[in-house]
């Protein structure tokens, strides 16, 4: 499969539960070590150098080494770990619907598509 054709960015739930974006003037979400390092890494599934640079300003922006945050949304498939919102491209949402449709659970058909496809 090819890889993720761009990041759109990160779009990341707030520890109130509210979307928050790079720049919108909230605070960075406190995270673990091991979670902020799975943000970061899977910026690599980015295909152009500039959508990469993009997506690692992002989580620098959003969020912070600190306590582990019970509540971000981390999950492992086919061996790759991806935490928070993915935002799929239109490809990447018709490879998780034809996923789905075959009876794959919709979590991992994202995260398998996201980075994958």
């Amino acid at each position: 499969m090819k890889k993720i054709t761009a990041v759109a960015g990160l779009v990341v739930v707030t520890a109130l539960g509210g979307p928050a974006a790079a720049g919108d003037g909230v605070p960075p979400r406190e995270v673990g070590k091991e979670q902020y390092r799975t943000l970061v890494s899977q910026c690599r599934y980015a295909d152009t150098a500039k959508a990469r640079a993009r997506c690692r300003t992002e989580v620098k922006e959003l969020y912070r080494i600190g306590r582990t945050d019970t509540s971000l949304d981390c999950r492992t498939y086919s061996g790759v770990t991806v935490c928070g919102t993915l935002t799929l491209s239109r490809s990447e949402r018709r490879c998780a619907q034809d996923s789905t449709d075959r009876g794959v659970s919709f979590r991992r058909a994202e995260v398998e598509c996201y980075t994958l496809s």
